[in-house]
Formats: C-alpha cells, structure tokens, sequence
C-alpha cells in the first residue's frame, strides 16, 4: 500500500490495475484487448495499423430496434460556424507503382448555408483521373450534377435488357 508519491523509471505490475481517477500517460503500448466502459477522449492524431487485409476499425451495435446503428459521427464543433465551412473529409489513399502515397478518392462535405432554420449542405465525390483529383458527384442543396467539370468520361444507365435506360 503506498500512501505517497512513486518515483521510478520502471515499473512491472502482474495481476489486473484498477485506477479510480485521472492517469497521464505519455505512452502507452497495449498488446492485448482494451475493454472500456466509457467514453473514450482522443485528442492528436490516431493511427490504428494492421499488418493484414482485415478489418482495421469495427462499429458495432447491439440494439436491437428500428432505429438507425452503429452510428459514424463526424462533428465540425466551430465556436464561429460560416457559410461554406467544410464539415468533413475523408481520403481513400493507396500506393502506385512508384511507392507513392496516392489519394484515389475523396468524399468531401460542406455547410452551405448555417443560418439557423434554413440550414443548406453538400457532398462531393472526387475520383483519380489520370494522375489529378477529378469531381465526379456534386449533391447540392438545389441539384445533384454528374461531371460538373465535363471531364472525358462516359455516363451510362443500365437496367435489365434495355440499353437506353435513361
């Protein structure tokens, strides 16, 4: 039982810690299962590796009603919010054949316009064409546009037997 301040540069615990209140941990290397019962606070930049194919990240919820689950929020939390902040994005990146970080796609969305009642977003879909970003998908809050930028790529529709579909 220790009552006071510990001072070391190591220390080895076998068996199970239990710490009721508040640890700063400069880092921590867990090579086990982490269990929390609790919210979970990140602040920096998190990095979650897997030397495989398999799953890096899994939101899963075990309710078992109607409603929507598991959930996926990204909150833009501006103490000043302003027509045209962004309010999130996300990179799907990849290497070339040159060991090159590559973004080969992007979802990018936007508040159009915050006034309270009124509120207005957008979504954009962006592809790798030929070594650049290329905006395929723009989804408005007054149209929905395919290849705003008249890139060179064909639009088709197909349906079941008929090659005119649109």
């Amino acid at each position: 039982t220790l009552t006071q301040e510990l001072i070391g540069t190591a220390l080895d615990i076998s068996g199970d810690i239990d710490i009721d209140g508040t640890s700063n941990l400069d880092i921590v290397d867990i090579d086990g299962a982490v269990d929390m019962a609790s919210t979970l606070s990140v602040s920096g930049t998190t990095t979650m590796t897997n030397a495989s194919n398999a799953t890096q990240l899994i939101l899963q919820s075990t309710d078992a009603d109607s409603s929507s689950g598991p959930v996926l929020e990204l909150f833009r939390n501006s103490s000043s919010p302003a027509d045209n902040d962004a309010t999130g994005l996300i990179y799907f990146y990849g290497e070339n054949d040159a060991s090159e970080k590559i973004a080969y796609g992007q979802i990018f969305t936007q508040m159009k316009d915050v006034t309270d009642g009124t509120e207005d977003g957008s979504i954009e879909f962006y592809t790798l064409m030929g070594g650049a970003s290329t905006l395929k998908l723009t989804l408005s809050p007054t149209e929905s546009v395919f290849n705003e930028n008249s890139a060179d790529i064909d639009f088709r529709v197909e349906s079941n037997g008929d090659a005119n579909a649109l």
